[in-house]
């Protein structure tokens, strides 16, 4: 007999948990023929560990096993993650074989325990006037967001559904609220969220609140969420069947799209790179060794986040949806977040249970956490194991002090991650429709601090070099030092009438645009009650403006 163990990713939700332990159970009591013995663990975030299951299957004897990943696409835990684990277990049990069954994928036991999901929502409607949302995970991995779509097309097909589209609630696009804008668009009166996820967990709960909220801003829309296929015999007899197949060499793994053997666009650099797996914090060895010489992940593009580490996150200039797809799921990792006060504020809301939040807000003329406190923050939180992530306003390096928090982090030996942001320098004026480069206006922009004004001893801003230009200038921080700066714009060329737009909270609900004269703009600022966080064009791009005072985003 070839025992199976049962390999999860592992969730932070007690709930996705127990239903894990009910399935492992269920296939145990499922299971004839060929499974000898079945257990199941997880490769992070939650008990039991993989090494306690299959230290389980090895005291009682077991000497050959089918591992099974209890995943529904092959992304990277499926395609690396868990063969090194593996590795790992038959190092500490030495004579013990493996054979690696493939990941659940399509298959038509879920198909129909989708629809059944579906059906159960609908309680009696009829699918011809319902259109579906399957929300998947979201991956780097286009083979597995591929997969996704391919389930939404099998869903569709001969159940009468006016139509099945698929999205993701993280790392992928479409989103939850992309799709059911799409659908809406396309004449959907009743629409039905379909989750494809197994147990309940963080991102599930995420798309029943995205979904909430897109329902809540169009209540002609009848938008339903279906329950997760979750423990249930479908899902048993689909783990067996897998089971069967890897005893019988028959496992069929997907190549054909693997972007680390085949060009895909986008993804050029993955072809041929080694495998180095992230560490999994319930595995009391630690680090991994073993190399995985077909599919594999770098560190550089890897969206998780680990123990001990600090990602240094811009999160864009300051609406939710504008900060990055990683910057976003390095959220979803955290265990401690410390943020600015330009950071964007609503995502905190929505972070998972438990994570610490400290806020290091520096507020003009007001309350300010430190420098040195941050960096201490960081490093305190880091070395005590967590996932730690620094978010920040705009982009880390366009004045936001980000290095400065990684040369403090490296010199206290804490790994850091870098995620670029999109910087308020840009976004401001474009989010008030105001190009800072444009064909035959300007070839060059500059971006420059206004924190310290022109004459200062600390400046190191040649304003006079800034006057004899023509290109767009953008200021930044400048809310109390635009007039002095003005002044010597135009005392070193820049012609008085050069037209200025001051943007005021870009993005945001009471986002404002004002428009005037280089030499009007400090009078300006004064008389409007111009107030941080502002930014101010100056260059002839401003004419191309839409009327002053209306957003363009």
């Amino acid at each position: 007999m070839t025992a199976l163990v049962i390999v999860g990713h592992g969730t932070r939700s007690a709930a996705g948990v127990d239903q894990f332990t009910a399935l492992v159970d269920r296939v145990r009591r499922r299971a004839t023929g060929g499974v000898g013995d079945v257990e199941g663990g997880f490769i992070e975030l939650s008990r039991p560990p993989l090494t306690d299951a299959v230290a389980a299957l090895a005291d009682r004897g077991h000497r050959s096993l089918v591992a099974l990943p209890l995943v529904l696409t092959a992304a990277g835990h499926g395609k690396g993650d868990i063969p090194a684990a593996m590795a790992r277990e038959q190092a500490r049990h030495p004579g013990l074989t493996y054979r690696y069954g493939r990941p659940l994928g399509p298959h038509p036991l879920l198909h129909a325990a989708l629809a059944e999901r579906i059906d159960a929502a609908l309680a009696g409607d009829d699918r011809a006037g319902t259109w579906v949302a399957l929300i998947g995970r979201g991956s780097t991995d286009p083979d597995a967001n591929a997969e996704v779509a391919k389930v939404a097309r099998l869903l569709w097909e001969g159940r009468g559904y006016a139509g099945v589209e698929p999205g993701f609630v993280s790392l992928a696009e479409p989103s939850v609220p992309a799709v059911l804008e799409r659908l809406r668009r396309l004449g959907a009166r009743r629409i039905v969220v379909a989750p494809y996820f197994l147990f309940a967990g963080v991102l599930p709960d995420r798309i029943v609140a995205r979904s909430a909220e897109f329902a809540a801003a169009h209540p002609d829309l009848d938008v339903r969420v279906a329950d997760l296929i979750g423990d249930c015999d479908a899902l048993a007899d689909l783990v067996l069947e897998r089971h069967a197949e890897a005893l019988r060499g028959d496992i069929r793994m997907n190549c054909d799209t693997c972007a680390y053997r085949v060009l895909m666009p986008g993804f050029a650099d993955k072809v041929g790179r080694p495998q180095t797996p992230h560490d999994h914090p319930d595995d009391p060895v630690g680090g991994h060794g073993h190399h995985h010489h077909h599919h594999g992940r770098h560190h550089g593009q890897d969206p998780g986040l680990r123990p001990g580490q600090v990602a240094v996150v811009g999160g864009g200039p300051g609406p939710d949806d504008l900060i990055t797809v990683r910057g976003r799921a390095l959220l979803d990792a955290a265990d401690v977040v410390v943020a600015d006060r330009l950071a964007p504020r609503g995502l905190l809301a929505g972070l998972r249970p438990g994570v610490l939040v400290v806020d290091a807000a520096k507020v003009p003329r007001g309350p300010s956490m430190g420098q040195d406190t941050i960096h201490d923050t960081l490093i305190t939180h880091a070395r005590a194991g967590r996932r730690v992530v620094r978010l920040k306003g705009g982009d880390p390096y366009v004045f936001g002090r980000g290095h400065e928090e990684v040369q403090a982090c490296a010199a206290a030996g804490v790994e850091t991650v870098l995620v670029p942001g999109v910087s308020s320098a840009v976004a401001a004026p474009a989010l008030a429709g105001v190009p800072v480069t444009h064909r035959g206006v300007a070839h060059e922009f500059t971006v420059a601090s206004g924190h310290l004004p022109p004459g200062h001893p600390d400046s190191l801003v040649d304003w006079a070099a800034l006057g004899r230009a023509r290109g767009t200038l953008v200021l930044l921080m400048a809310v109390d030092t635009v007039q002095k700066i003005a002044a010597v714009l135009v005392e070193h060329g820049r012609a008085a009438d050069t037209p200025v737009l001051v943007v005021q909270d870009a993005g945001q609900p009471g986002q404002r645009s004002l428009s005037c004269r280089l030499d009007e703009v400090g009078e300006l600022a004064a008389r409007e009650g111009v107030r941080p966080p502002a930014v101010f064009v100056v260059g002839p791009v401003v004419a191309l403006a839409p009327v002053s005072g209306v957003p363009a985003g």
